[in-house]
């Protein structure tokens, strides 16, 4: 698929370049980011370089993750990254996040969240949008609580990240919990 951007009232989510290698080096310096996502750490230049202009253009050409830069449009800052990611079920998809520590508490991240949701349930054909996080990550749970994602449950052992394997909270969106429809039928239990 060819890289696209989605707008919001005060957002932009474009594709990463690699213009971005800077800011997003300074971003991944956060330890909260380094802690809570599987950036590497320590984080150098050139793993800001392999993202920007490696990883995340292939992932757009082979259909296996799009990711973007979440960028404010007024300035342009880089307010953080967003990534959706294909699964090997028909339909189930991953987003995951980061919010660089200058821009958290104003609500982009989970406004970012619902605008990458809508394009992938209206043009991924996605039916499931999972989200995850370490038990203990209390800021990107309640970005997905916002973002109306019901919480399943925990899954024992269910990360790996830098080596070692964590507990994982596990949280859904569905089409219909944003008014939309699914691409294949959807049978609750009664």
């Amino acid at each position: 698929m060819d890289p696209i951007t989605l707008t919001t009232d005060r957002l932009s989510l474009r594709p990463f370049t690699g213009g971005d290698v800077d800011e997003i080096h300074a971003a991944c310096q956060d330890p909260d980011i380094r802690r809570w996502t599987v950036v590497p750490s320590p984080y150098s230049r050139a793993d800001a370089e392999l993202f920007a202009e490696k990883l995340c253009p292939e992932g757009w050409r082979d259909g296996s993750a799009y990711n973007f830069a979440v960028v404010l449009r007024t300035g342009g800052a880089l307010v953080g990254a967003l990534g959706i990611t294909r699964r090997t079920l028909p339909g189930l998809y991953e987003v995951g996040f980061w919010s660089a520590a200058a821009h958290r508490g104003r609500g982009h991240t989970t406004e970012a969240v619902l605008a990458a949701a809508r394009w992938a349930f209206t043009e991924l054909g996605c039916d499931r949008l999972e989200w995850r996080a370490e038990v203990g990550n209390t800021a990107s749970r309640a970005v997905a609580l916002r973002a109306g994602f019901r919480m399943e449950g925990e899954q024992r052992s269910g990360l790996f990240n830098k080596g070692v394997r964590r507990d994982a909270w596990v949280g859904a969106l569905l089409p219909s919990d944003l008014g939309l429809p699914g691409t294949h039928p959807y049978l609750p239990v009664p």
